[in-house]
């Protein structure tokens, strides 16, 4: 059965360059009510990104033509269309790479589809909010931007304004992995070799898991990417 987003013919272009993992997408993507567009190489996913005039794309990093990195760079010059990186590569460096370049997820194969259906649907609400009006809700957690208000349970909480401005970057790309680098930047307008920056963004991260999260310890709104940085739970739970 297809979702309220898919139930509009979401267009989703996979650029990949084995057949097999493309058939797997297209049939898993397209039974949940999604419209597919295929590319085999960066060229095709290049030119795909602009006629399909695609809704998301999900792109592998190890194309046969052009690095994916590349590919990321030339589509954001002219396209902020949300980007899901699928690849091999499980060094932190290069999902480091990729979302600085511009992608908005990545998920190393072999993957699960609940996982990769689960942060398409996130990117997609993502890009869907108007920015800074809307009234974000996830579990127990909304966010009243308009009120500047943060309610758990239908309980005001008090947060600083250093972690009010952190919880407000990690709702605006939720579902989004964002990079120590990013955060620093945004919140702080800090370089990511700011001395002492990791310190002071792992305390942050802390204090608000204290006040967000019903077990600190095991967090399940602000989430880990270890190495990488923080992705805000932007699913149904």
């Amino acid at each position: 059965m297809a979702t309220e987003q898919t139930a509009q013919a979401v267009r989703v272009l996979i650029v990949e360059d084995e057949p097999s993992i493309r058939r797997f997408l297209k049939a898993s993507l397209a039974s949940h009510g999604y419209a597919v567009f295929e590319a085999q190489d960066a060229q095709e996913g290049l030119e795909g990104s602009v006629s399909s005039h695609p809704d998301v794309i999900i792109l592998d990093l190890g194309l046969p033509d052009l690095d994916g990195l590349e590919v990321i760079t030339r589509i954001r010059v002219r396209s902020t269309t949300p980007i899901i990186i699928l690849s091999v590569r499980e060094d932190e460096s290069d999902k480091v790479m990729a979302l600085d370049a511009g992608a908005d997820d990545y998920l190393t194969k072999p993957f699960r589809e609940g996982e990769l259906l689960a942060r398409l649907r996130a990117v997609l609400r993502r890009f869907a909010l108007p920015e800074e009006a809307a009234v974000f809700r996830i579990g127990h957690l909304t966010v009243d931007f308009s009120r500047h208000l943060v309610h758990m349970k239908d309980q005001v909480v008090g947060l600083t304004p250093t972690e009010y401005e952190l919880l407000k970057v990690l709702v605006s790309h939720a579902g989004k992995v964002v990079t120590h680098r990013q955060l620093l930047r945004e919140v702080w307008n800090k370089t990511e070799d700011y001395e002492g920056g990791s310190h002071l963004l792992r305390v942050t991260v802390s204090n608000l898991r204290n006040k967000l999260e019903p077990q600190p310890e095991r967090p399940t709104y602000i989430l880990t990417e270890p190495g990488v940085g923080y992705r805000l739970h932007a699913d149904s739970f």
